[in-house]
């Protein structure tokens, strides 16, 4: 990302609200974050993303897994 591209949401489409924790599974945003996501200046969003890192976890592990089918 360079330091004049406006960061895109990190929303990976995989929306699923964390109750112990109290942010997305998905992209590791809180509820105020995703609210808010679209009036925030470049700062405050680089902010957000900066703080995604220390929520551990990885996105890709929210998705569902595939269940096969019984034969």
């Amino acid at each position: 990302m360079s330091d004049t591209s406006f960061p895109e949401s990190p929303c990976i489409g995989l929306c699923q609200m964390d109750a112990q924790r109290r942010y997305c599974t998905g992209c590791r945003r809180t509820l105020n974050e995703i609210a808010g996501w679209s009036t925030m200046d470049m700062a405050a969003r680089r902010l957000v993303l900066a703080a995604l890192d220390t929520r551990g976890g990885d996105p890709t592990d929210a998705r569902p897994k595939q269940r096969r089918g019984l034969a």
